[in-house]
């Protein structure tokens, strides 16, 4: 589903990415984890199509992500990012809304089966008391989830999640977690997702790539990858001190 090979990024003469190669199949669920400025972002926007690799290529269902344009792009791959900003009065369900612009017709716009899309994301998230509200007034943790709202509806065979829970409360955390777990399981979605907090890695997600310095370290079940050498080495600190599910670590 998704593939890179190879794969250099440079930004002001500084590599981000280096030599990365990276396969994920149809139906995986992976966290990407690893210390700030490790290029865990970066590999998002290069899987999205949002930055082209100096170096490399990628491949998304099989083809090229180059040869696609911005509209075969978003109907194959959801993106969730950390934040946005919204420069002008949209309610939410407007916002939501936009996950079906890869779908609508060009002439006729939305139709019923893109408002329907919309209001059922709209409550699977558990948005629905959001609805009229100002995306402008939301706090962080609220258009967070209208974030997520909008990639459901786009239904697309793949979402990317730049970290989902990073302004979110420990119930939403959860809540959004198991989302992505029953997108995953029940619908067969490929899910790939930035995450800072190593026990909702390792609790929601089979799968860890763990990068560090640009480079991909360690790829495999959690109990393989977070080892307390790797995390003194690769996070700089004491591995004592790292909250991990029972049995890994």
């Amino acid at each position: 589903m998704i593939e890179l090979a190879g794969v250099t990024v440079s930004y002001v003469g500084r590599d981000v990415l280096t030599r990365v190669d990276l396969s994920v199949g149809a139906g995986e669920r992976v966290a990407l984890i690893g210390p700030n400025g490790a290029g865990k972002s970066t590999l998002l926007r290069v899987i999205s199509g949002l930055v082209a690799p100096g170096e490399g290529t990628v491949g998304v269902g099989g083809d090229p992500i180059q040869a696609l344009d911005r509209a075969a792009v978003a109907r194959r791959i959801a993106v969730v990012p950390q934040q946005v900003s919204v420069p002008f009065s949209t309610r939410v369900e407007e916002l939501v809304a936009l996950g079906r612009l890869p779908h609508e017709d060009p002439l006729r716009g939305a139709r019923p089966s893109d408002r329907a899309a919309v209001i059922a994301a709209i409550e699977r998230v558990g948005i629905g008391g959001l609805m009229g509200r100002d995306v402008r007034e939301l706090s962080l943790g609220e258009r967070q989830l209208a974030l997520v709202a909008l990639a459901v509806a786009q239904q697309t065979p793949i979402l990317i999640l730049d970290e989902p829970t990073v302004h979110l409360d420990l119930r939403h955390q959860v809540e959004t977690m198991q989302l992505l777990v029953e997108l995953n399981v029940g619908e067969g979605t490929t899910v790939v997702a930035v995450l800072h907090d190593l026990w909702l890695a390792a609790t929601f997600f089979p799968r860890l790539v763990m990068l560090d310095r640009g480079a991909i370290v360690a790829d495999g079940a959690p109990m393989d990858v977070l080892t307390p050498g790797r995390i003194r080495d690769v996070f700089g600190v004491d591995p004592s001190m790292v909250r991990l599910p029972v049995g890994v670590g």
